[in-house]
């Protein structure tokens, strides 16, 4: 398992109880079709590595598998709204990004998530005509979390934001070995009937 150091300043959002577990390594994909705020409407990759920045508002516990409703709770713990600063505590490489319009395939990948059913096929029918992005990342823990000022520019239902230099260069080991990963990865191409 090789460390790195951080190369980038790009985060991608999302609900902070999903990245505690990409961060546990119970999951390895997240699902995109764009935020409100997009410039184009829809969801595009600007970025092959980023941050990951935690979202605490709009996270609904009904949303997710009952197993893991509780964690919503756990991942609110020590957050509040009038917070002056956030951590980010994980960055992740792009392996790939698969893109869908078939729902039967969407529901191929339930063992591989932590959402319901009903939350995934939402997110696909939500502007239908367009992919729904699947992205399998390989998820790093910053050996030392990073605390960022809590901008203005950070709100919002928008998926990409810029943060702050002092991100940079921070060392980094990935939370799954190789060979965990990899299996991973092939046990969502085989759910979804993609050769490698």
């Amino acid at each position: 398992m090789t460390k790195l150091k951080t190369s980038t300043h790009i985060a991608l959002r999302d609900w902070a109880v999903t990245l505690d577990e990409l961060g546990k390594g119970t999951q390895i994909l997240l699902m995109r079709k764009g935020g409100i705020h997009e410039e184009t409407r829809h969801f595009e990759v600007t970025s092959d590595s980023f941050f990951l920045f935690p979202a605490y508002e709009h996270q609904k516990p009904e949303l997710l598998k009952e197993e893991y409703q509780e964690n919503i709770a756990k991942s609110i713990e020590n957050w509040s709204p009038e917070d002056q600063t956030i951590t980010i505590k994980y960055y992740a490489q792009l392996h790939e990004d698969i893109e869908l319009l078939d729902e039967e395939k969407l529901k191929s990948l339930y063992p591989h998530h932590i959402w319901t059913n009903e939350f995934a096929a939402e997110r696909l029918k939500w502007k239908k005509k367009l992919p729904l992005h699947v992205l399998l990342l390989r998820v790093y823990q910053l050996e030392q979390p990073v605390e960022i000022p809590m901008l203005g520019e950070y709100g919002g239902c928008k998926s990409w934001m810029s943060l702050p230099d002092l991100v940079k260069g921070v060392v980094a080991h990935p939370v799954l070995t190789d060979e965990v990963f990899a299996q991973k990865v092939m046990d969502i191409k085989q759910s979804l009937e993609i050769g490698e």
